[in-house]
């Protein structure tokens, strides 16, 4: 089983976008871990979603195209919404900073707990739990 790239990975400035493909890929080809499977097309997912103004079952229908990371990208700014070089910026680091003292802090503080992570000093936010629990460095070092 897989799991899939880095949060942190980002397409013209977006994070997040091309880790929610990077899993319809690996669900489609029967490769993505377990634990993942619970969450497709919710939580960070559907909010990349909304922020693109796209539909998740629309998304996962051009990726099962085959269209790349850029084209389907490219397919939402056309259907759905070209955010502006200052959305995406706010979009960005909002949610780089997830979990990071606001509503979702108590999940990410549950998450460390259950994970066994609690004497680790490096996970601030969410993106740096999924890439821990996933086997990465945290903090986004590691993503191009």
């Amino acid at each position: 089983m897989k799991v899939p790239v880095s949060p942190y990975a980002h397409i013209e400035g977006i994070v997040y976008f091309r880790r929610m493909l990077d899993k319809i890929r690996l669900h489609q080809a029967g490769e993505l871990r377990p634990d993942l499977l619970a969450n497709l097309g919710l939580g960070f997912d559907d909010r990349c979603c909304r922020f693109l103004g796209v539909a998740y079952a629309d998304v996962v229908a051009r990726v099962t195209e085959g269209l790349s990371d850029a084209a389907v990208l490219e397919w939402c700014f056309t259907n759905g919404r070209r955010p502006t070089e200052e959305e995406v910026e706010v979009w960005s680091e909002f949610m780089r900073k997830r979990g990071w003292n606001d509503e979702l802090a108590a999940k990410l503080a549950e998450r460390i707990v259950e994970s066994g992570y609690q004497d680790r000093t490096d996970i601030l936010v969410m993106f740096d739990y999924l890439d821990a629990d996933e086997g990465r460095a945290t903090g986004g070092l590691a993503v191009a």
